[in-house]
């Protein structure tokens, strides 16, 4: 089975940058579209960016133009460069993967990584 670990979050000040990584182990048969969403305290997981195989992106309107969402198929890996930063951005962010079996697909998440925008 595929696993999916993050890092790079932290705490950095408004209009700051952070850069997270998505490393995808256990990779047999391939990933298709990979994911970055987000989860803010008492609200509902959004999906902040998306991409495809390919390289067709995805994104939510609050992070056009800050947000870039890219990846590395050889080596399975995902990352989100976040630049100007505000305290909205303000969550817990997860790695989402749609990756493939013998069996067809199924949909893995990472543990996620806090993301801290303040001054």
């Amino acid at each position: 089975q595929v696993q999916l670990v993050e890092s790079g979050g932290g705490l950095v000040q408004p209009g700051g940058s952070l850069r997270l990584s998505c490393a995808a182990s256990g990779v047999i048969f391939g990933i298709n579209d990979m994911g970055w969403y987000r989860q803010a305290p008492g609200k509902q997981r959004e999906l902040v960016a998306d991409i495809t195989y390919g390289g067709s992106t995805v994104y939510a309107d609050s992070v056009k133009g800050r947000f870039t969402i890219s990846r590395d198929n050889v080596n399975n890996t995902m990352y989100l460069q976040m630049n100007s930063l505000k305290p909205e951005d303000t969550a817990v962010y997860y790695c989402n993967a749609l990756a493939t079996n013998a069996l067809g697909q199924y949909d893995v998440w990472g543990q996620g990584t806090q993301v801290s925008v303040s001054s």
